[in-house]
């Protein structure tokens, strides 16, 4: 029997003056066990036992499953390869032909984390001060760059204070995109925290971790320089730098998605810097009473100022140049002009970039190449060569590596041959190969090439020897009128 609130009072206060259960059951028409329930206040009409029937499709089996899952991942202590509940459903129905609903085993799951002690670690809410720190670590995503499907490493800093944000790509996690990525970084802000935050990175720990870590002596360096404070995280405590955890995800979903579409990483590179520009101007973080550039513009004060010489984040080697007027560095190959074969240079490898030097004049640059065994070629700096041996244009690698084969059909129609080739090449390395190419579609069809006829479409006038003249002249009218009467001229 449900009582009302109403009949609950009389029940109580009749109970309370003294009146027996039999009486006020009598008195009010109701049962001596309704009474009895509650007379003495030890329950409450408005109160309801939870309902719970034991699931008939979660038998010992699939708990015993459940469990084994969960102990498993405990016992692996992978922080980012654990069974999500909806992963042990799949498994069930997969393996145990398990028919009952999602829902079922996410109850389940979550009933076996609380009696595990694995469940969620409720985390401390952090505040920083102005300045004090930023933190950073990287994540992965796919682009399009000159039309590959690759995989890029994106680097991802964040103030903690604004919580000001920059990202950018690179193709390895090396130690030198790891210094120059962090090096660009503080330009950005226009300055440097107290100290940086970050997981035990490899390129810049020896050995220890957490708090216990030591870092490499180049990171020593490069910190030093810098003035900033390492301070690594401990083993699978994302939660210590979680502001830049949810920037890594935040840029795959919003700078990422669609997949960019880029001619270079460095185009990729300027589209994820304007959209950091965009986030910091636009933004606002829902914990915070100001948006993110409010507070930029005030914590920015608080940074070390950027020191004026730019520390050098390349990895530096000394190799000679090879007989293919090639040096070799971490397992590739980069071409030299002919006229250094055999000479020492240095090469500096930056993140996306190759630097060749010879007493300290750079000879030659290079997009970095990963991976073993590849070889950059320049057509410049063969071309000396394959003027005196021409013999070899249409076999030789940096002609097939760095041209057109549309120029390269095209090339083989000249009557000249192998010579007329190798100058239409000059005119390539003169002039660039896109301009040659433009010249050879705009040519009527059945016309047979020569090198004359590209040569005479170059010669077009340079655009700073062109005079313009103005097509809108302001003349001011002369009143002539005072003049004529000076000079006694009748008015016609």
């Amino acid at each position: 029997m449900i009582v009302e609130m109403d009949l609950y009072y009389q029940i109580r206060s009749r109970y309370n003056d003294g009146e027996s259960i039999r009486s006020i059951a009598r008195k009010l028409g109701i049962s001596r066990q309704t009474v009895k329930k509650y007379c003495r206040g030890d329950t409450h009409p408005d109160e309801r036992k939870p309902y719970h029937r034991d699931s008939e499709v979660v038998t010992q089996e699939v708990i015993d499953f459940a469990r084994a899952c969960l102990e498993e991942d405990k016992k692996e202590n992978l922080s980012k390869q654990w069974h999500t509940a909806k992963r042990i459903y799949d498994r069930l129905v997969f393996e145990k032909g398990f028919r009952g609903a999602e829902s079922t085993i996410r109850k389940l799951v979550k009933t076996l984390r609380a009696e595990m002690d694995i469940s969620p670690q409720a985390d401390i809410p952090l505040e920083y001060d102005p300045g004090d720190a930023g933190q950073i670590d990287w994540g992965e995503a796919t682009a399009y760059i000159n039309g590959q499907k690759t995989k890029v490493q994106f680097f991802c800093g964040r103030l903690c204070n604004s919580c000001a944000i920059f990202v950018q790509a690179y193709y390895s996690q090396n130690t030198e995109s790891f210094l120059e990525a962090q090096q660009k970084m503080f330009d950005f802000f226009g300055g440097v925290p107290l100290r940086l935050i970050f997981d035990n990175a490899k390129v810049a720990v020896k050995e220890g971790f957490g708090k216990h870590a030591k870092a490499t002596d180049g990171y020593k360096a490069f910190a030093a320089h810098y003035a900033f404070k390492t301070e690594f995280c401990n083993i699978a405590s994302g939660n210590e730098k979680g502001l830049v955890e949810n920037l890594v995800g935040f840029a795959r979903k919003n700078f990422m998605v669609p997949v960019p579409r880029v001619k270079s990483i460095d185009e990729l590179n300027a589209q994820l810097l304007a959209s950091c520009t965009d986030y910091m101007n636009t933004h606002k973080v829902t914990t915070k009473s100001v948006s993110v550039k409010e507070a930029y513009e005030v914590e920015r004060y608080y940074l070390h100022s950027v020191p004026t010489y730019r520390f050098d984040t390349s990895k530096t080697e000394t190799p000679s140049v090879g007989d293919y007027s090639t040096v070799r560095f971490d397992k590739n190959n980069y071409s030299v002009p002919v006229k250094y074969l055999r000479k020492d240079v240095t090469v500096k490898g930056y993140a996306n970039t190759v630097h060749i030097y010879h007493k300290g004049v750079l000879i030659a640059t290079h997009d970095r190449a990963y991976g073993k065994n590849k070889t950059e070629y320049r057509l410049e700096h063969y071309i000396d060569l394959l003027e005196r041996k021409p013999r070899a244009v249409f076999q030789a690698k940096p002609v097939r590596a760095t041209v057109d084969k549309e120029l390269l059909d095209w090339g083989k129609m000249l009557p000249g041959g192998n010579k007329e080739m190798v100058k239409l090449l000059r005119l390539c390395v003169d002039h660039g190969v896109d301009k040659v190419l433009d010249i050879k579609r705009s040519l009527p069809p059945g016309i047979v090439p020569t090198v004359d006829i590209v040569r005479s479409q170059l010669r077009e006038t340079p655009e700073s020897n062109i005079i313009h003249f103005k097509r809108d002249v302001n003349v001011i009218s002369t009143d002539l009128s005072t003049y004529d009467k000076k000079c006694g001229v009748m008015p016609r």
